[in-house]
């Protein structure tokens, strides 16, 4: 059926009719011409007239569209994402607050320069009260860091096993920071072990020494600018 009117209608269209309406045509008096030609003359300056405006304006919005809505999609997201801080700022004080309260738990374990004697002789003690022998208490120079300082202490002692775990345990918990590093245990021929390590105390910087520290982070910077 569909085949049955395809075919009519073909046969309903006079194509030579159609190409001799486009033979001869003045074009400087189109109002004369078929409708065939007016009609496709027409939808070709339709076509030529869309492209233009698609080429020189219509091209620019639509790209200036596109970043306006990727802008508009950064924005929701930043948008959330502030949101969710607002609601949870009251967490985020509090949570401040505790690591304040931690840090500040923390410096109270560090010493100060005043205080470093009593502390070299607090772990030169926690040896001497488990029986052991020093054959090297030495400390070394201060490694100053950002708002705290680092003293390595090489130690170097003798004992018997048992009394060296106390002697580690009792420096373990001493109420200022100290670590041991770098431990080397060897036995010597009484049967006793000599225990070497690298001990690391730490203290806070004063006020004098934190603002020497600043002045020389102000003069290393102008230096490089320089």
């Amino acid at each position: 059926m569909k085949a049955t009117s395809a075919a009519s209608m073909r046969k309903g269209i006079d194509f030579n009719r159609l190409a001799q309406d486009f033979k001869g045509l003045d074009p400087n008096d189109p109002g004369l011409w078929p409708a065939a030609p007016r009609v496709a003359v027409f939808a070709a300056l339709l076509a030529l007239t869309i492209a233009g405006f698609w080429w020189f304006d219509w091209q620019d919005q639509v790209a200036t569209l596109q970043q306006r809505q990727s802008e508009e999609v950064q924005l929701r997201e930043s948008w959330v994402a502030k949101k969710r801080q607002a609601v949870n700022l009251e967490e985020h004080r509090r949570q401040l607050e505790e690591i304040d309260r931690q840090f500040g738990a923390l410096l109270k374990q560090l010493p100060n320069r005043a205080e470093m004697d009593s502390l070299l002789s607090d772990i030169n003690q926690a040896g001497l009260g488990r029986g052991l022998q020093f054959e090297l208490f030495k400390p070394g120079a201060d490694v100053v860091k950002e708002f705290y300082a680092e003293m390595p202490i090489d130690v170097r002692l003798t004992g018997v096993y048992h009394d060296l775990g106390e002697f580690v345990a009792d420096v373990a918990r001493m109420p200022r920071i100290v670590t041991l590093n770098d431990i080397a245990i060897q036995a010597e021929k009484d049967g006793r072990l000599k225990l070497e390590t690298k001990a690391t105390t730490y203290r806070y910087l004063d006020e004098e020494e934190l603002a020497q520290q600043r002045a020389a982070a102000q003069a290393a910077k102008q230096g490089n600018k320089k």
